[in-house]
């Protein structure tokens, strides 16, 4: 399992970071500013590192110029409110391997992440891989690429993801707030009916009937479990 450390001196951004990589299966540790980050990678071993710029203390520059200095070489993602070009080179030459600004796409962030972890070898550990049969459709949740009944079909990167999550915590109740908080995160603010809309689009390609679902549930008042 890849370990990433997250420096981010903001705490709903730190704990929200921290639950959907964790979602996503890897292991992640904390540090609220640049000096405890900069300790926590002399005295242990990540895989990959997010790392806020502003910071009290410690800038991420500086974290990231003294980590490379001591001969660190665990791949680095900036996370800051600055845009300018100038900042992003900066960034890039004290050895930084990608750049990030706020606001950005959460599924942005974790696509790069995982992008960066295949180039070092480093992976999470695969909770549902390779094609998968859900009633009628076939789905590769790796690939981003499904069939219904031989034919592909096209769908949006939010219907992957709510498989996923369904997927993950199979013959569980989710609830349609964690479905929003895990693939909605922090890209926007939907309500439970649009939950209730990508479900609906989901039985339609699954279900042989979709108003008597056999695979993707309702538990009224509380949300829905996938049975598989």
């Amino acid at each position: 399992m890849a370990r990433i450390l997250i420096v981010e001196d903001e705490p709903a951004m730190r704990m929200g970071l921290k639950d959907n990589f964790e979602f996503e299966s890897y292991e992640v540790e904390l540090a609220i500013d640049g000096a405890e980050g900069l300790e926590k990678i002399k005295n242990g071993r990540f895989d990959l590192i997010i790392l806020d710029v502003m910071m009290p203390k410690m800038s991420g520059f500086d974290v990231c110029k003294a980590v490379r200095k001591l001969g660190v070489l665990t791949p680095i993602i900036f996370l800051t409110a600055k845009s300018e070009e100038i900042d992003k080179v900066l960034g890039l030459e004290l050895g930084a391997d990608d750049y990030l600004t706020k606001p950005f796409s959460l599924r942005e962030l974790i696509a790069r992440v995982k992008a960066i972890l295949r180039r070092t070898g480093a992976t999470a550990a695969a909770t549902t891989s390779g094609v998968q049969q859900l009633g009628r459709l076939s789905v590769d949740l790796e690939q981003y690429t499904a069939s219904l009944e031989g034919e592909p079909v096209r769908m949006s990167h939010k219907e992957y993801e709510i498989l996923q999550f369904l997927m993950e915590k199979k013959n569980e109740v989710v609830s349609r707030y964690d479905l929003l908080n895990k693939v909605w995160g922090y890209e926007s603010q939907p309500t439970t009916r649009t939950v209730d809309n990508f479900i609906l689009r989901l039985r339609q390609r699954i279900e042989e009937n979709p108003n008597d679902p056999k695979v993707i549930l309702t538990v009224h008042g509380v949300g829905y479990k996938m049975l598989l």
